[in-house]
């Protein structure tokens, strides 16, 4: 029916002779032409409707790339874990913070003033990139939250947002340490590339305790970050440890002498802190430590120069000046 003329159907009505079958037909002839005009302006109007959200859709796409390609350049700006608590629904950002137990590290270029101030700053830009690319690289490999770089100085927590308890978050933290010492050694001719006569050479302090972490700021610029003596004290072993020296506190040693080879080094007297804080250093390399051997006689003594406190080698030089002394004393007598 759909297919012939309706001036057709409406004559072939017409000369049905039965008067009540005619009126039946007619009506529902009617009432079929009726509902082909509104099923036709509903295809016209589906049809605009398909295209709509069709273009609904592509534009949808579009945005949602738009949005794929920004969460991925301010995830450049976030720590991974930082990065995931939000887009994923587990952080709520606000003025917020928290007291936890974590450790913290710190760490900086030797002499950088001195090496930025013989270098343009171009040159000085890409060797810096450089360099906080590959440290940044290690500690991600180790799961740490990197707070923040200032200048050459990197510093990074352990226990906040993701921890895997006390111990374990310290030492990974010095496991991190190491590896970027032994990353240094590794790169070490690299510095020549970039204008440097020296390797470049870094300190680092850690320290485990208590500290507040947290969002920062006013409603309108925050920052995630980490306050408290405990960062201080991390700032300060920084500062006291010697070129390619990791210095911890006694609280980070408690974590990981178990697994970390460490030694005693000298205390200090850190700013901010009533009494001396005793000091420890991760050994880096352990097959490679310096070692003193002394023959005597058929005996031999080896004293492991390298991971001595300064204490201790001073107790040996003045043990071994008495002895010597006493020798002399007997070869005279002979």
């Amino acid at each position: 029916m759909d297919d012939l003329d309706p001036d057709v159907i409406q004559k072939l009505i017409a000369d049905i002779p039965n008067e009540p079958t005619r009126l039946e037909i007619e009506k529902v002839f009617r009432e079929f032409q009726r509902l082909k005009k509104t099923l036709a302006r509903l295809v016209k109007h589906a049809d605009r409707t398909e295209k709509k959200l069709e273009q609904a859709a592509a534009e949808a796409a579009e945005k949602s790339q738009e949005v794929q390609e920004l969460s991925k350049q301010l995830a450049k700006y976030l720590s991974p874990q930082i990065y995931s608590q939000i887009f994923e629904g587990g952080q709520h950002v606000s003025l917020s913070s928290s007291r936890k137990k974590l450790t913290v590290f710190f760490s900086d270029i030797v002499d950088f003033t001195k090496t930025s101030d013989s270098m343009e700053s171009e040159e000085l830009t890409t060797m810096l990139n450089f360099y906080l690319t590959e440290m940044t690289n290690i500690a991600l490999e180790y799961g740490a939250t990197i707070d923040k770089y200032v200048g050459d100085a990197i510093v990074i927590f352990f226990g906040d947002p993701e921890s895997l308890g006390v111990k374990e978050d310290a030492i990974r933290c010095v496991q991190m340490a190491r590896a970027m010492a032994t990353r240094l050694k590794q790169i070490s001719n690299t510095w020549q590339d970039f204008g440097l006569e020296r390797p470049l050479q870094i300190r680092m302090g850690i320290h485990t305790g208590y500290c507040t972490v947290g969002n920062f700021g006013s409603e309108n610029r925050m920052d995630y970050t980490v306050i408290g003596n405990g960062v201080n004290l991390a700032a300060r072993l920084e500062s006291a440890a010697k070129p390619g020296q990791i210095l911890m506190s006694f609280d980070t040693f408690a974590q990981v002498k178990d697994t970390v080879t460490c030694v005693e080094r000298d205390q200090i007297q850190a700013k901010g802190f009533a009494d001396d804080v005793r000091t420890f250093e991760a050994v880096v390399d352990e097959d490679n430590g310096s070692s003193l051997p002394l023959n005597i006689g058929q005996n031999q003594l080896t004293i492991p120069v390298s991971v001595l406190s300064l204490g201790e080698l001073r107790a040996i030089q003045k043990s071994l000046q008495i002895a010597l002394e006493e020798i002399g004393k007997n070869i005279e007598a002979r």
